[in-house]
């Protein structure tokens, strides 16, 4: 059954909680000794993310060249990606909106009264440059893209080869089919990927409470809780307005990505659900040409949960260190944050970064982001989910506003209610992967 990864995913965060505090109990004495501990449990995470990052480059390229390739003309193209463009800037507003309004209403930092000392934060804010994102965004070899995992270089290469397969008509169909069975060979070496994801979220898991243990939770409670209370109002605005699109759909879009959110949750990597976010977007009926498009874009540009954190980190920092920032002023770092967040693809920890360069360029106490640091994973973990909640919604329901949305597969597994459809329209090679999972786990 295919619900079952999800009960597996489930079992290996509680696993993942409990041998992480008895591992905690027993060498959390010794910070040297916690870390080798550490070490190993992350080791399952660590050999999940490098199977991801092995087949996130041909995945992303095939599916869009393949979803371009039969999208049939270029103003379709342009017109789905102005759609997603002018939803990811509004969503992001909203975002960051959301996370001001909250940390003032909240004021997780006041009291705190911590005192600018001048140390340094210890993020590099030096991959932060608009420019050089822009720069970065254009590929200088397309290998050079895939062997650097640079999602929006293999993007734009792939929105060529695409296009010009589009433009020479029948003489690129034998490379069409190649691309289409490539699509399928790695949706099948995908699934296999995702059968290693429940030890993954287990090692994640156990890895971070061995070194900073439970009691992380409580000291830093207000924080996060209020953080995770910002995110609860976030998802309900997202979910209210995908519903406003899609309907009483809404509620069955979000039993088909639950799987590929609590991967992102456990393991805070947005990478790690996207294989599981193609096909689960795929069952649901969103056609390969608009998903393969759309949901990069959408891990680059599209990071709800990235944008509130970005305002409530930089504002909750000004607040413990006792600094009264103008609402003029606030809204002045909206705006920063707005336009170089944009820039984050592909930098390690990225909303760090993006808040240390804000801080700095607002002359706020960089060192602050130090203060963060302890509990960073687990407000990671809630902004990840909801970077993938983000784009799952934003794909659905640009397929919905094009009119192209399909009748999704059956949860339960029991026969579809609409004919079968065709690789035009790819479905098929998901399905296959899909049902060769099921077929070994019945085995």
């Amino acid at each position: 059954m295919r619900n079952r990864l999800t009960a597996f995913i489930l079992t290996g965060m509680v696993l993942g909680v409990i041998v992480g505090f008895v591992a905690n109990l027993w060498v959390g004495g010794d910070e040297t000794l916690a870390k080798q501990v550490a070490g190993y449990f992350h080791l399952l995470a660590d050999i999940f993310l490098h199977l991801i990052k092995m087949i996130i480059a041909p995945l992303v390229f095939s599916t869009l060249v393949a979803g371009i390739a039969h999208m049939g003309d270029s103003a379709a193209l342009g017109r789905i990606g102005g759609r997603a463009l002018a939803w990811f800037i509004i969503a992001s507003l909203i975002s960051l909106t959301l996370g001001l309004i909250f940390v003032n209403f909240f004021q997780p930092g006041a009291g705190l009264n911590l005192v600018r000392s001048g140390v340094e934060s210890g993020v590099n804010t030096e991959a932060l440059n608009f420019r050089d994102f822009i720069l970065h965004v254009f590929p200088t070899s397309m290998v050079g893209a895939m062997a650097e995992n640079s999602i929006l270089q293999i993007v734009v290469f792939s929105l060529f080869v695409g296009v010009a397969l589009t433009a020479i008509g029948d003489k690129g169909k034998p490379i069409v089919t190649v691309i289409e069975a490539m699509v399928d060979l790695m949706l099948q070496v995908t699934g296999y990927v995702m059968r290693v994801a429940p030890f993954a979220v287990f090692g994640a898991l156990a890895s971070v409470v061995t070194t900073e243990g439970v009691g992380v939770l409580k000291t830093f409670g207000q924080l996060i809780g209020e953080f995770y209370l910002a995110l609860g109002a976030l998802w309900l605005l997202l979910f209210a307005a995908g519903s406003i699109f899609l309907g009483k759909r809404m509620f069955k879009l979000i039993r088909y990505v639950r799987e590929p959110i609590l991967i992102a949750f456990s393991t805070a990597s947005s990478e790690a659900a996207y294989p599981k976010m193609l096909e689960q977007l795929d069952r649901f009926g969103v056609p390969r040409r608009i998903y393969s498009f759309v949901l990069p874009l959408g891990y680059s540009f599209n990071l709800d949960g990235s944008m509130m954190y970005s305002t409530f980190a930089t504002i909750f920092i000004a607040q413990a260190y006792g600094i009264d920032l103008p609402i003029a002023t606030q809204i002045t770092i909206l705006l920063v944050l707005m336009v170089t967040s944009k820039g984050i693809a592909a930098v390690p920890r990225a909303s760090l970064v993006v808040v240390a360069a804000t801080l700095g360029q607002f002359d706020l106490p960089v060192e602050g982001v130090a203060f963060i640091l302890a509990v960073d994973h687990f407000m990671d973990m809630g902004r990840t989910a909801t970077n993938v909640l983000g784009n799952a919604i934003a794909t659905s329901v640009i397929t919905k506003w094009e009119g192209m949305l399909e009748v999704e597969e059956p949860i339960d597994g029991s026969p579809p209610k609409a004919p079968a459809h065709t690789p035009a329209h790819g479905r098929g090679g998901l399905e296959l992967a899909s049902d060769m999972i099921d077929d070994d786990r019945k085995g």
